[in-house]
Protein backbone atom coordinates (compact mmCIF):
# COMPACT_ATOMS: atom_id res chain seq x y z
CA UNK A 1 0.00 0.00 0.00
CA UNK A 2 3.32 2.22 0.73
CA UNK A 3 4.74 1.49 -2.38
CA UNK A 4 1.30 2.28 -4.34
CA UNK A 5 0.70 5.67 -2.51
CA UNK A 6 4.18 6.94 -3.67
CA UNK A 7 3.82 5.92 -7.20
CA UNK A 8 2.20 9.04 -8.36
CA UNK A 9 5.34 10.94 -7.18
CA UNK A 10 7.44 8.71 -8.68
CA UNK A 11 5.48 8.87 -12.48
CA UNK A 12 5.31 12.16 -11.84
CA UNK A 13 9.44 12.74 -11.04
CA UNK A 14 10.41 10.34 -14.12
CA UNK A 15 7.81 12.10 -16.32
CA UNK A 16 9.68 15.90 -15.37
CA UNK A 17 12.78 13.97 -16.34
CA UNK A 18 11.65 12.34 -19.82
CA UNK A 19 10.64 15.54 -20.63
CA UNK A 20 14.41 17.60 -19.24
CA UNK A 21 16.00 15.05 -21.70
CA UNK A 22 14.28 16.41 -24.14
CA UNK A 23 14.76 20.03 -23.91
CA UNK A 24 18.91 18.69 -23.63
CA UNK A 25 17.84 17.10 -26.79
CA UNK A 26 16.13 20.54 -27.99
CA UNK A 27 19.20 23.04 -27.22
CA UNK A 28 22.08 20.54 -28.84
CA UNK A 29 19.66 20.45 -32.14
CA UNK A 30 18.38 24.50 -31.92
CA UNK A 31 22.02 25.37 -33.30
CA UNK A 32 21.00 23.69 -36.87
CA UNK A 33 16.85 23.77 -36.69
CA UNK A 34 14.45 26.72 -35.84
CA UNK A 35 12.08 26.43 -32.66
CA UNK A 36 9.25 26.06 -34.52
CA UNK A 37 10.17 23.60 -36.84
CA UNK A 38 11.94 20.94 -33.45
CA UNK A 39 8.46 22.14 -31.70
CA UNK A 40 6.40 20.95 -34.90
CA UNK A 41 8.23 17.91 -35.42
CA UNK A 42 8.04 16.64 -31.41
CA UNK A 43 4.67 16.89 -31.40
CA UNK A 44 4.11 15.28 -35.03
CA UNK A 45 6.00 12.17 -34.13
CA UNK A 46 3.60 12.41 -30.92
CA UNK A 47 0.89 12.80 -32.66
CA UNK A 48 1.60 9.10 -34.57
CA UNK A 49 2.91 7.84 -31.37
CA UNK A 50 -0.81 8.37 -29.92
CA UNK A 51 -2.38 7.40 -32.96
CA UNK A 52 -0.63 4.16 -32.45
CA UNK A 53 -1.78 3.79 -28.67
CA UNK A 54 -5.74 4.64 -29.59
CA UNK A 55 -5.63 2.01 -32.14
CA UNK A 56 -3.47 -0.61 -29.51
CA UNK A 57 -5.87 0.52 -26.30
CA UNK A 58 -9.02 1.61 -27.93
CA UNK A 59 -10.66 3.79 -25.27
CA UNK A 60 -14.34 4.84 -25.34
CA UNK A 61 -14.97 8.05 -27.56
CA UNK A 62 -14.73 10.72 -26.16
CA UNK A 63 -18.02 13.16 -25.36
CA UNK A 64 -18.36 16.87 -27.27
CA UNK A 65 -17.08 18.09 -23.22
CA UNK A 66 -14.09 16.49 -23.00
CA UNK A 67 -13.14 17.21 -27.15
CA UNK A 68 -14.20 20.59 -25.87
CA UNK A 69 -11.94 20.94 -23.13
CA UNK A 70 -8.54 18.62 -24.31
CA UNK A 71 -8.65 21.33 -27.34
CA UNK A 72 -8.71 24.13 -25.67
CA UNK A 73 -5.52 22.69 -23.57
CA UNK A 74 -3.98 21.68 -26.42
CA UNK A 75 -4.29 26.04 -27.14
CA UNK A 76 -2.48 26.42 -23.71
CA UNK A 77 -0.06 23.93 -24.13
CA UNK A 78 1.04 25.91 -27.36
CA UNK A 79 0.67 29.34 -25.44
CA UNK A 80 3.34 27.83 -22.94
CA UNK A 81 6.13 26.53 -25.39
CA UNK A 82 6.09 29.67 -27.40
CA UNK A 83 5.87 32.48 -24.57
CA UNK A 84 9.03 30.60 -22.69
CA UNK A 85 10.91 30.10 -26.37
CA UNK A 86 10.07 34.25 -26.47
CA UNK A 87 11.50 35.08 -22.93
CA UNK A 88 14.62 33.08 -23.47
CA UNK A 89 15.04 34.75 -26.22
CA UNK A 90 14.72 38.25 -24.28
CA UNK A 91 16.28 37.44 -21.16
CA UNK A 92 19.33 35.28 -19.80
CA UNK A 93 18.59 31.87 -18.86
CA UNK A 94 18.71 32.04 -15.34
CA UNK A 95 16.21 34.98 -14.69
CA UNK A 96 13.95 32.78 -17.46
CA UNK A 97 14.15 30.03 -15.24
CA UNK A 98 13.74 31.59 -11.73
CA UNK A 99 10.56 33.32 -13.56
CA UNK A 100 9.03 30.09 -14.85
CA UNK A 101 9.34 28.01 -11.32
CA UNK A 102 6.69 30.87 -10.38
CA UNK A 103 4.65 27.76 -11.77
CA UNK A 104 4.43 25.21 -8.81
CA UNK A 105 3.23 28.28 -6.78
CA UNK A 106 0.37 28.77 -9.71
CA UNK A 107 -0.29 25.10 -9.72
CA UNK A 108 -1.28 25.36 -6.21
CA UNK A 109 -3.19 28.42 -6.19
CA UNK A 110 -5.42 27.17 -9.81
CA UNK A 111 -6.02 23.95 -8.12
CA UNK A 112 -7.49 25.01 -5.14
CA UNK A 113 -9.73 27.44 -7.06
CA UNK A 114 -11.07 25.78 -9.55
CA UNK A 115 -10.25 22.17 -8.48
CA UNK A 116 -11.47 22.38 -4.85
CA UNK A 117 -8.24 21.51 -3.73
CA UNK A 118 -7.03 22.01 -0.18
CA UNK A 119 -3.81 23.49 0.66
CA UNK A 120 -2.69 22.17 3.48
CA UNK A 121 0.26 23.39 5.36
CA UNK A 122 2.69 20.55 4.54
CA UNK A 123 2.10 21.77 0.75
CA UNK A 124 2.40 25.44 1.29
CA UNK A 125 5.89 24.09 3.57
CA UNK A 126 6.87 21.95 0.17
CA UNK A 127 6.45 24.64 -2.24
CA UNK A 128 8.60 27.30 -0.12
CA UNK A 129 11.10 25.17 0.53
CA UNK A 130 11.80 24.16 -3.09
CA UNK A 131 11.03 27.61 -4.04
CA UNK A 132 13.82 28.71 -1.83
CA UNK A 133 16.13 25.41 -3.47
CA UNK A 134 15.63 26.73 -7.16
CA UNK A 135 16.75 30.26 -5.44
CA UNK A 136 19.61 28.77 -3.94
CA UNK A 137 21.03 27.64 -7.23
CA UNK A 138 20.06 30.24 -9.48
CA UNK A 139 20.06 33.16 -7.67
CA UNK A 140 23.81 33.41 -7.92
CA UNK A 141 23.26 33.94 -11.78
CA UNK A 142 20.59 36.64 -11.29
CA UNK A 143 21.22 40.26 -13.38
CA UNK A 144 20.83 43.63 -11.03
CA UNK A 145 19.40 45.58 -13.62
CA UNK A 146 15.66 46.52 -14.02
CA UNK A 147 13.63 45.27 -17.01
CA UNK A 148 13.56 47.63 -19.76
CA UNK A 149 12.31 47.20 -23.36
CA UNK A 150 12.80 43.62 -24.83
CA UNK A 151 13.81 42.34 -21.20
CA UNK A 152 10.65 43.88 -20.08
CA UNK A 153 8.74 41.51 -22.41
CA UNK A 154 10.28 38.54 -22.03
CA UNK A 155 9.65 38.66 -18.45
CA UNK A 156 6.22 39.02 -18.87
CA UNK A 157 6.24 36.07 -21.12
CA UNK A 158 7.99 34.31 -18.85
CA UNK A 159 5.41 35.07 -16.36
CA UNK A 160 2.39 33.90 -19.16
CA UNK A 161 4.40 31.14 -19.54
CA UNK A 162 4.83 29.94 -15.68
CA UNK A 163 0.57 30.89 -15.49
CA UNK A 164 -0.31 28.88 -18.68
CA UNK A 165 1.88 25.73 -17.67
CA UNK A 166 0.35 25.82 -14.34
CA UNK A 167 -3.40 25.99 -15.96
CA UNK A 168 -2.59 22.94 -18.74
CA UNK A 169 -1.09 21.21 -15.51
CA UNK A 170 -4.82 21.64 -13.33
CA UNK A 171 -6.98 21.09 -16.69
CA UNK A 172 -4.70 17.76 -17.02
CA UNK A 173 -5.85 16.39 -13.35
CA UNK A 174 -9.51 17.73 -14.36
CA UNK A 175 -9.82 15.82 -17.31
CA UNK A 176 -7.37 12.59 -15.96
CA UNK A 177 -9.77 11.78 -13.68
CA UNK A 178 -12.58 11.61 -16.33
CA UNK A 179 -11.21 11.15 -19.61
CA UNK A 180 -8.80 8.41 -21.07
CA UNK A 181 -4.89 8.75 -20.76
CA UNK A 182 -5.12 7.93 -24.69
CA UNK A 183 -7.50 10.59 -25.23
CA UNK A 184 -5.67 13.41 -23.85
CA UNK A 185 -2.76 12.72 -25.13
CA UNK A 186 -3.51 12.63 -28.78
CA UNK A 187 -5.33 16.29 -28.00
CA UNK A 188 -2.29 17.42 -26.68
CA UNK A 189 -0.04 16.30 -29.55
CA UNK A 190 -2.56 16.80 -32.35
CA UNK A 191 -3.36 20.25 -31.28
CA UNK A 192 0.25 21.64 -31.01
CA UNK A 193 1.67 19.94 -34.49
CA UNK A 194 -1.82 21.39 -36.19
CA UNK A 195 -1.24 24.98 -34.71
CA UNK A 196 2.50 25.02 -35.15
CA UNK A 197 2.62 23.65 -38.81
CA UNK A 198 2.51 26.90 -40.39
CA UNK A 199 4.94 28.58 -38.21
CA UNK A 200 7.41 26.01 -39.13
CA UNK A 201 7.54 26.18 -42.69
CA UNK A 202 8.68 29.87 -41.91
CA UNK A 203 11.36 28.39 -40.68
CA UNK A 204 12.39 25.35 -42.37
CA UNK A 205 15.93 23.61 -42.42
CA UNK A 206 16.08 20.57 -44.63
CA UNK A 207 16.28 17.62 -42.05
CA UNK A 208 19.12 15.10 -42.43
CA UNK A 209 18.76 11.53 -41.80
CA UNK A 210 20.77 11.48 -38.04
CA UNK A 211 18.55 14.56 -37.68
CA UNK A 212 15.37 12.68 -38.35
CA UNK A 213 15.84 10.10 -35.74
CA UNK A 214 16.72 12.92 -33.02
CA UNK A 215 13.25 13.73 -33.76
CA UNK A 216 12.02 10.54 -33.52
CA UNK A 217 13.52 10.30 -29.93
CA UNK A 218 11.78 13.74 -29.28
CA UNK A 219 8.65 12.34 -29.81
CA UNK A 220 9.10 9.04 -28.04
CA UNK A 221 10.21 11.29 -24.97
CA UNK A 222 7.74 13.90 -25.19
CA UNK A 223 4.96 11.58 -25.49
CA UNK A 224 6.79 9.31 -22.44
CA UNK A 225 6.89 11.95 -20.13
CA UNK A 226 3.43 13.16 -21.27
CA UNK A 227 1.86 10.14 -20.07
CA UNK A 228 3.78 9.49 -17.13
CA UNK A 229 2.95 12.78 -15.58
CA UNK A 230 -1.14 11.99 -17.23
CA UNK A 231 -1.38 9.04 -15.11
CA UNK A 232 0.30 10.48 -11.95
CA UNK A 233 -2.04 13.71 -11.85
CA UNK A 234 -5.00 11.21 -12.50
CA UNK A 235 -3.81 9.31 -8.86
CA UNK A 236 -3.14 12.63 -6.76
CA UNK A 237 -3.75 16.20 -6.37
CA UNK A 238 -2.38 18.89 -8.74
CA UNK A 239 -1.52 20.51 -5.39
CA UNK A 240 0.54 17.95 -4.46
CA UNK A 241 2.12 17.07 -7.18
CA UNK A 242 3.16 20.47 -7.65
CA UNK A 243 6.47 21.26 -5.67
CA UNK A 244 7.47 18.27 -7.81
CA UNK A 245 8.27 20.46 -10.57
CA UNK A 246 11.43 21.69 -8.94
CA UNK A 247 13.11 18.07 -9.68
CA UNK A 248 13.35 19.85 -12.82
CA UNK A 249 16.26 21.37 -11.44
CA UNK A 250 18.25 18.50 -10.54
CA UNK A 251 17.59 16.69 -13.69
CA UNK A 252 18.93 19.39 -15.37
CA UNK A 253 21.94 19.51 -13.04
CA UNK A 254 22.80 15.60 -13.75
CA UNK A 255 22.69 16.08 -16.95
CA UNK A 256 24.28 19.19 -17.75
CA UNK A 257 27.32 16.90 -15.45
CA UNK A 258 27.05 13.94 -18.10
CA UNK A 259 26.18 15.28 -20.94
CA UNK A 260 28.24 19.66 -20.77
CA UNK A 261 30.56 17.80 -18.31
CA UNK A 262 29.43 20.68 -15.93
CA UNK A 263 30.26 20.32 -12.11
CA UNK A 264 27.91 21.07 -10.11
CA UNK A 265 28.48 24.13 -7.06
CA UNK A 266 28.22 23.69 -4.01
CA UNK A 267 24.94 26.21 -4.49
CA UNK A 268 23.47 23.41 -6.73
CA UNK A 269 24.43 20.87 -4.07
CA UNK A 270 22.80 23.03 -1.60
CA UNK A 271 19.37 23.62 -3.27
CA UNK A 272 19.21 20.56 -4.54
CA UNK A 273 19.07 19.03 -0.83
CA UNK A 274 16.35 21.20 -0.06
CA UNK A 275 14.68 20.78 -3.34
CA UNK A 276 14.48 16.84 -2.59
CA UNK A 277 13.62 17.63 1.21
CA UNK A 278 10.77 19.73 -0.10
CA UNK A 279 9.76 16.71 -2.33
CA UNK A 280 9.75 14.18 0.58
CA UNK A 281 7.63 16.32 2.70
CA UNK A 282 4.44 16.99 -0.32
CA UNK A 283 4.36 12.81 -1.43
CA UNK A 284 3.97 11.98 2.70
CA UNK A 285 0.17 10.98 3.37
Amino acid sequence: MKLASQRPFLLAVLGIGCLCIMDMLIKLMSAQYGTMQIAFMRYVFGSIGTVGLLAWRRPPWPSRQAMRSNALRSIIVVVTATTFFYALSALPLAETVTLSFLAPLFIALLSNFFLGERLDHRILIALVIGFLGMLVIVGGSLGGKSYEGPALFGALAALVSAFSYAASMVALRDRATKDAIETILFFQNTGPAIMLAIPALYTWTPITWPAFGLFLILGVLGLSGNTMLGLAYARAEAARLASLEYTSLLWASTLGFLVFHEVPSLMTVAGAALIIFGAMITSRR
